[in-house]
């Protein structure tokens, strides 16, 4: 198993960024008749966070998220980091092989 973390060109000043998740999603329910005081906190998954960011990076996000998925998978480490595994070196290679095509240099995978 391999991983990298990924950076993205920010869309307002060019500079490398990766998303992270500062803090999970607050979930809770409004009744009609009655008052429900119940709320669930639950992080994004990596992929989610990741298409959140449509228009704050300068890549096609959910292409990005497709070309991902042929070669591994998106992850959130430590709740908070978006990391890329793959099973070999090789399938992390040629992922970053397809991405420099589609998206130039507009993105950067750090080898973890």
């Amino acid at each position: 198993m391999v991983r990298a973390k990924l950076w993205l060109r920010c869309a307002a000043v060019g500079d490398p960024i990766t998303p992270i998740l500062v803090k999970p999603a607050v979930l809770g329910w409004e009744g009609k008749f009655r008052d429900i005081s119940l709320t669930i906190e639950r992080p994004f998954k990596a992929e989610e966070l990741l298409l959140r960011m449509k228009g704050w990076v300068t890549v096609d996000v959910k292409k990005l998220v497709d070309i991902i998925k042929k070669y591994g998978f998106l992850k959130l480490l430590d709740d908070r980091y978006i990391v890329i595994e793959a099973d070999t070196e090789e399938e992390l290679k040629a992922l970053e092989k397809e991405l420099r095509e589609n998206f130039g240099d507009q993105f950067d995978l750090e080898r973890m």
